[in-house]
């Protein structure tokens, strides 16, 4: 934690996207990067039909590329998830495209889905096959595509048989139009296809299908997509991701166009989180992301409902060891409240 503070003022005099490409390139030349904290195993938990050695995850925009997923599950991650993904490399939208809200503890995004396409990262993701961890793969469509339903069916035939599960991204805010896939009507074609495909490819060992929704939901699509994800089977839900909605922001950069996240989003994620419990039942496992910064705030998600947590935007402001601070202060809470594993506090609040 010193280290970092003492080179943080140096990585925010950087442009943030220059500044997350040395982070990148940082990782990549990290030492026994392959290791594992032996103190995350108290924190192991069932989902979906993985083991997750703890419920502490990176969420998808970190490591597009998916160029370092080993390096991140070695800082403390109990997973990494790796995206999104599109079939065709694509640039992404016209830089500036990122910015840092420091005096909100926040981050304001409109990349854009830049990556460099599905055969780089099925390449880079098949050399890392048989190698302990687990790798979500997040998979979205080109900007330009004429049908983006088959994007997502290319994507999930060719990214099942290297991830450990699969991501369905329709709620970013930045590609015109994808958030409309979340319609009750569009989001069951979708799924369909995206099972369909995966299945053809894994016949075998199919990975589970995630689903990441957006929280400016209203009711009825909170109650339309879990019956649909109940009814796919789906593994889990991701709720959720950037916000469109600006609640009172303090930075100059407040009216930036783009996807929200960081801690002014924790208030609507969590309202959103406690909505799918409810609609579900708590019959689908649930990923609480947004606003997450600290053991306490990944505890109040577990509590309301979320079997797994992520994070990212918090790396921004409390740097590379959050993970596992996180991970040992759920250990100590988990403990001191009586309870013998993370699943048993789920939904507890």
């Amino acid at each position: 934690m010193d280290a970092f503070r003492m080179i943080r003022p140096a990585l925010f005099a950087l442009d943030p996207e220059r500044a997350h490409g040395l982070s990148i390139a940082a990782l990549k030349a990290l030492p026994g990067r392959g290791a594992r904290a032996e103190s995350a195993w108290p924190l192991a938990t069932q989902v979906a039909g993985l083991t997750f050695p703890n419920p502490v995850g990176l969420a998808a925009g970190y490591d597009k590329d998916a160029q370092v997923p080993d390096a991140l599950l070695s800082l403390g991650f109990g997973f990494a998830e790796v995206g999104s993904i599109t079939p065709f490399p694509q640039g992404g939208n016209p830089k500036p495209r990122l910015f840092r809200l420091v005096e909100d503890a926040a981050v304001i995004n409109r990349m854009g889905f830049n990556n460099g396409g599905a055969l780089a990262v099925r390449e880079r993701l098949a050399r890392r096959q048989g190698r302990p961890g687990i790798v979500g793969v997040n998979i979205g469509a080109n900007k330009d595509s004429d049908d983006r339903v088959a994007d997502y069916a290319l994507m999930a035939r060719a990214m099942a048989p290297v991830a450990s599960y699969l991501a369905v991204n329709v709620s970013s805010p930045n590609t015109p139009g994808l958030r409309a896939l979340q319609d009750e009507g569009a989001l069951g074609a979708l799924l369909d296809a995206v099972i369909a495909a995966r299945d053809e490819a894994c016949p075998q060992h199919a990975p589970p299908v995630f689903l990441k929704v957006a929280p400016d939901l209203q009711p009825a699509d909170v109650d339309a997509i879990a019956r649909i994800a109940l009814d796919r089977k789906l593994g889990a839900l991701i709720v959720s991701n950037t916000t469109i909605a600006r609640p009172a922001l303090r930075s100059a950069h407040a009216d930036e166009t783009g996807g929200l996240s960081g801690a002014p989003l924790k208030d609507l994620a969590i309202a959103r989180l406690r909505d799918f419990r409810r609609a579900t039942g708590g019959a689908i496992p649930l990923v609480g992301v947004g606003g997450i910064a600290s053991a306490d705030e990944a505890w109040e998600r577990i509590r309301a409902g979320a079997s797994l947590v992520q994070l990212y935007s918090a790396l921004v402001y409390h740097g590379p060891g959050l993970a596992r601070r996180i991970v040992h202060g759920l250990e100590a809470r988990m403990r001191a409240e009586g309870f013998s594993s993370i699943a048993e506090a789920v939904g507890t609040a």
